[in-house]
């Protein structure tokens, strides 16, 4: 598959799972939409997740590309406004049958 659809649906049934966790995907926040959002309330951490298909297996260059969209949209402004204190942000780049991850902690 040539774009991150499958990956954005698999990521959301593994996190849908944590019954005190709230999942969230493809809403508005800060300047533009983001992939996926998790608020764990009880923790007060907050993740953000933006998954890129990583052109010709370049991995580094989409997960740069998920994070700095991330940064320049503002995505986090909602975690903020919930009080999350910890917030997340991945960086997610999916080739073929692979993926590569970034955290930066915000």
């Amino acid at each position: 598959m040539r774009n991150s659809n499958f990956f954005h649906g698999i990521l959301l049934g593994i996190l849908g799972f944590k019954s005190d966790w709230s999942v969230e995907s493809n809403r508005e926040s800060g300047t533009g939409y983001f992939d996926i959002s998790v608020e764990i309330e009880n923790e007060e951490i907050g993740i953000i997740i933006e998954v890129k298909y990583a052109e010709n297996g370049d991995f580094d260059a989409a997960c740069k590309e998920a994070l700095d969209q991330i940064n320049k949209h503002n995505y986090t402004a909602e975690l903020k406004e919930d009080d999350m204190q910890k917030i997340l942000k991945y960086g997610i780049a999916c080739y073929k049958k692979q993926c590569r991850v970034v955290l930066e902690r915000e």
